[in-house]
Formats: C-alpha cells, sequence, structure tokens
C-alpha cells in the first residue's frame, strides 16, 4: 500500500517514537523510507556587526546537529533492514520542508510525532505536525 514514507525528525524522542513506527510501517509495506531534518536559518541580519555567533560557525552547528539526527534514524533503518535515505534542509518553516520534501520524493505517507497539546497552549505553540496537516494532500500518521 504504502511505497514511500517520510518521517521528519528533530532529535526529540517523540520522534524516535515516530521513526520506530515508520520502520515498521516501511518493513509491512516493503516501502522505502525517507527521513529529514530541518535546519534554522540564522538569525541574524546580514548587516549587524554585533553578531553574537558568525554565519559560518552557526551553519556549521545546525548542520552537525540535523546530521545527527538523520543519522540516528539511518542506523535505526540500516539495523531494521529498510532501505532510507537522509536529508537535512534550511527552512524558515518545517513544516513548509516537510511538505515540498514529500512532494518531491512522491511520498504516500508521512509519519509524525505530536506532544498531543490541545486547546491554548496548542494554539499559542503552533504545531509543525498540526500544520503539515493541514496543507498536506499526502496521508499523515501521528505517533503520541
Amino acid at each position: 500500500m504504502f511505497k514511500r514514507i517520510l518521517v521528519p525528525t528533530d532529535g526529540s524522542d517523540l520522534a524516535s517514537k515516530a521513526i520506530s513506527t515508520a520502520l515498521g510501517m516501511a518493513r509491512i509495506h516493503g516501502a522505502q523510507l525517507y527521513t529529514i531534518s530541518v535546519k534554522e536559518p540564522f538569525p541574524y541580519s546580514a548587516v549587524s556587526e554585533m553578531q553574537p555567533t558568525p554565519p559560518q560557525e552557526f551553519f556549521d552547528a545546525q548542520e552537525r546537529i540535523a546530521r545527527e539526527r538523520v543519522n540516528a534514524a539511518l542506523a535505526a533503518a540500516k539495523s531494521a533492514e529498510v532501505q532510507c535515505e537522509a536529508t537535512t534542509v534550511e527552512a524558515l518553516h518545517p513544516w513548509e520542508a516537510i511538505i515540498e520534501h514529500a512532494t518531491a520524493h512522491q511520498c504516500d505517507l508521512i509519519v509524525m510525532s505530536s506532544h498531543g497539546r490541545r486547546g491554548v497552549s496548542a494554539l499559542l505553540l503552533g504545531s509543525e505536525t498540526q500544520k503539515v496537516l493541514t496543507h498536506c494532500k499526502v496521508p499523515v500518521l501521528i505517533v503520541r
């Protein structure tokens, strides 16, 4: 049924649960797994002379962190004998990058984690998972 499954990761314990679930789904369906970690763009103005972190140092740190996240998913996929492709991408809005990646790779399922916040806290915090659910045409499996 599913041939291409995308699992975004932010390195959290909940994301690990989503990876585990996505691996199980991939094994059942013989699917290709894709994982993505979204990096933050440099937060300071290019014209500012007072930058606490040099831009290249920031970019290198962001890439290192994102690479560690996807490498954990790659290692889990290897041990589960599931084909996995990993990507890191810089984006202002992670939910947009997730949807773009799913579209570009013709994914037919996205597996994401959610804290399950409700009410005002959910509205104020703004969930990337909720935004993917709202804007994506691909089915999304939520793991808590």
